[in-house]
């Protein structure tokens, strides 16, 4: 899953990114509501974790406006202690769940996993692929009804070149994907991934097909 984490607290959002990361999310990493406002008009995130009180624009007034446009994506609100005013009005916004600050990873990822499971009903709980399917909410792949062992990078590659429904998809989305818009990662990092990601599906009769200078596709063997 993709997931916006807007917060101007350097340490804090960092601790997230890594969290979320471990569990096999891709994060895009925001600081500045100003940019996050803009941002969040044209991404392709599945989830917002949205701080309240930010530089520039504040959370609130980012989540009225997400909603004003009809964006459906599961938001939880960061808040500091007290702040319950802030809190209750971001509820009314259409916020889906909140958490107070400090708190603990454990219960970010409890929040995270909940809101994945109350994404819009547009966003499907699984995709399917040929005998390929894959649980967004479980992150497990399943071949022939046999749960596969594939490490959480492959995974997010699977993901994204899954729900294009066999559709090139550019190498740069790929790394954006799997990584996060402006991660500092390079492409070939992305190919090394796909390599070994092709070698697990190629028994089962599922290529990763090459478009020179376009990027790649999931297609059936014998198909064209």
């Amino acid at each position: 899953m993709r997931i916006v984490l807007v917060e101007d607290n350097e340490s804090l959002a960092a601790g997230i990114t890594y969290r979320l990361e471990d569990l096999g999310h891709a994060v895009d990493r925001l600081d500045d509501g100003d940019h996050a406002d803009a941002y969040l008009r044209g991404d392709g995130a599945d989830m917002v974790i949205l701080d309240i009180n930010l530089p520039g624009t504040d959370g609130l007034r980012i989540l009225s406006r997400m909603r004003e446009r009809g964006d459906e994506r599961p938001v939880l609100l960061l808040t500091a202690r007290g702040d319950t005013d802030d809190l209750v009005r971001g509820l009314d916004a259409g916020a889906d769940d909140y958490l107070i600050k400090p708190f603990k990873m454990a219960e970010l990822e409890a929040r995270v996993r909940a809101l994945s499971r109350r994404r819009p009903r547009a966003l499907r709980e699984t995709l399917s692929f040929g005998p390929l399917v894959l649980d967004l909410g479980a992150r497990q792949v399943e071949i022939d009804g046999q749960v596969q062992n594939i490490p959480r990078r492959e995974v997010s590659l699977l993901e994204r070149l899954m729900a294009s429904t066999g559709r090139t998809v550019a190498k740069s989305d790929l790394l954006d994907h799997t990584y996060g818009t402006g991660a500092d990662f390079e492409e070939a990092a992305i190919e090394a991934h796909l390599s070994r990601l092709r070698k697990r599906l190629r028994p089962h009769g599922i290529a990763i097909q090459v478009q020179r200078g376009l990027g790649y596709r999931l297609t059936l063997e014998g198909s064209a």
